[in-house]
């Protein structure tokens, strides 16, 4: 199973092993992570799952959907270049080692 690491605000990190398939903001929320507040269930109508792909693993997700760019215009934090939905990221093999950071507030 792919690892994903979670590293909230506040720098407390948590890595969890994830099925194949499921979203990065599920996986979260099966799990009490710090920092995703999935208003919408993943619907892709809220922007309270906004995540920060760290820089060191920029290349293991495939690019956003021109429907996720346009609602990560709505995230409470400011949207940056590695800004990305969590609901939006369905997790491969090749996501292995992914690591996101949570912002310091969803809404």
């Amino acid at each position: 199973m792919p690892k994903i690491t979670y590293v909230s605000a506040r720098g407390t990190e948590r890595t969890l092993d994830v099925p194949v398939g499921t979203s990065v903001m599920r996986a979260a929320e099966l799990n009490d992570v710090e920092g995703i507040v999935a208003q919408c269930g993943g619907n892709m109508q809220c922007a309270t799952c906004h995540v920060y792909v760290d820089e060191t693993t920029l290349d293991k997700p495939e690019p956003a959907h021109p429907d996720e760019n346009y609602m990560l215009d709505y995230t409470v934090c400011p949207r940056r270049p590695n800004s990305r939905l969590s609901c939006r990221l369905k997790v491969t093999e090749a996501m292995d080692g992914l690591i996101v950071h949570t912002p310091e507030r969803q809404n």
